[in-house]
């Protein structure tokens, strides 16, 4: 089980990153060691002092109740304390942002990577691309001599 948020790392620059639990339900735990989630669109949130996961979904598991379910609910994410005001304070004075990169199965438990990034212009995801391309080309020129 590893779900990984592909666009994260194209559209930001991550700088750290930090382990958190979730607080889940049974069927929501079931599903996500299925692999029944998915993180396009999902973005992390500070409220008060406490950090939530919001729009990530979680598909329904088959066997479960059905009545009353959200998909897309805010789910918290459990880290210490000190880790909490760190980030807290890196977010606030400078213009960086959490988000979610992968979700993983860690001796059982459901974890989740988040990491602290800063957003791409532009015109570095352009020169990102414009570098891939060049690597392979040289690659396949390379490969041809030899």
């Amino acid at each position: 089980m590893n779900i990984i948020n592909k666009k994260a790392h194209n559209d930001f620059n991550i700088l750290e990153t930090y382990e958190a639990g979730m607080n889940l339900t049974g069927p929501e735990v079931k599903s996500i060691k299925g692999n029944h989630m998915s993180l396009d669109g999902a973005y992390v949130k500070i409220i008060g002092n406490e950090i939530y996961l919001v729009n990530a979904q979680v598909f329904l598991y088959p066997y479960a109740r059905q009545e009353g379910y959200d998909e897309r609910r805010s789910r918290k994410l459990l880290l210490h304390k000190r880790e909490i005001i760190s980030l807290i304070g890196k977010v606030a004075s400078s213009n960086l942002t959490l988000v979610p990169l992968e979700c993983y199965n860690s001796k059982g438990f459901v974890k989740i990577k988040i990491g602290l990034a800063k957003g791409k212009r532009e015109y570095e995801k352009r020169e990102k691309i414009k570098r891939k391309d060049m690597d392979k080309d040289m690659q396949r020129e390379l490969r041809g001599k030899i």
